[in-house]
């Protein structure tokens, strides 16, 4: 790539060069700003193949295929190099064309490749099959020296992988458990997820921590709902039993007041009773 971008000016070979590196560095993590990245460097120089190739890997990753595919055919044609065919036959499988994929399996472009090419190219043709729901024919493709062999090499996870898969969707589950424990031992970087597969085939059900806070979060809620209805049930207790010593007060100042009132009315008729004796006595005087 350093060689390719030696044709360019000095000034325009690193703005490349810059807007490449970040493709590299963000195509697995944040594909949708790799590919914005692609772009720029498409732009400033799209007369060199490994700028192509960027921008073509860059579109595979957003799943934008026809784009991907129309950008590996023109890096081909710069370079005449083989090596990007599995890949463009895989953009024919994201384009719905699995039969053109299949086809390009049997090309003699194939036998150029290098052994990791023609285990990807092989790796193509098997989910081919499956897109057009040859599951069996998907198996067999799988079955090569490279699967049986024990050797761990770059692709070697992915194929059992791969392989596996294929059991498992023909039904075959104790051979696709033991292949995806054979994709397990050879996947050191992590590039599968053989091991939530064996995990799921074993019945085992991982928690995340993170929902299980959520989750004891959640019961926390509830207990707080529970004593926030519990206080205010009491608060109406409290304020009922005020209402209650008011009303008995009450009820006791009007038996007061009664009390008082019956008092007087008594004084008023004995006051009234002795005037009326006075006003006798002064009669018979």
């Amino acid at each position: 790539m350093r060689q390719e971008l030696q044709s360019l000016p000095k000034g325009l070979a690193e703005d490349v060069a810059r807007n490449l590196v970040m493709v590299a560095n963000l195509i697995d993590e944040d594909p949708e700003q790799a590919y914005a990245y692609s772009k720029i460097a498409l732009r400033l120089a799209s007369r060199v193949a490994a700028v192509r190739e960027a921008a073509g890997f860059a579109a595979y990753a957003t799943q934008k295929y026809s784009e991907a595919l129309a950008e590996f055919r023109a890096a081909r044609r710069m370079t005449g190099s083989v090596e990007l065919w599995p890949v463009m036959a895989d953009c024919e499988r994201g384009l719905g064309r699995p039969e053109r994929a299949m086809a390009m399996a049997g090309e003699p472009e194939v036998q150029k490749l290098d052994k990791a090419g023609q285990v990807e190219m092989r790796l193509v043709a098997a989910g081919a099959r499956r897109d057009m729901g040859q599951i069996d024919a998907a198996i067999v493709t799988l079955q090569s020296p490279e699967l049986a062999s024990n050797s761990v090499q770059s692709w070697t996870a992915r194929l059992r992988y791969a392989y596996a898969d294929a059991l498992l969707a023909a039904g075959r589950e104790g051979e696709a458990r033991e292949w995806f424990a054979k994709a397990l031992e050879a996947d050191k970087d992590g590039a599968t997820d053989a091991s939530d597969r064996l995990a799921e085939l074993d019945g085992v059900e991982f928690v995340d921590a993170h929902d299980e806070h959520d989750a004891q979060d959640g019961d926390h809620s509830d207990l707080s709902g529970a004593t926030d209805v519990r206080d205010d049930e009491a608060d109406e207790q409290d304020e009922q039993d005020e209402q209650d010593e008011q009303d008995e007060q009450d009820d006791l100042s009007d038996d007061v007041v009664d009390a008082q009132a019956d008092e007087a009315a008594d004084v008023d008729v004995d006051v009234d009773t002795d005037t009326d004796t006075d006003a006798e006595g002064d009669k018979s005087s």
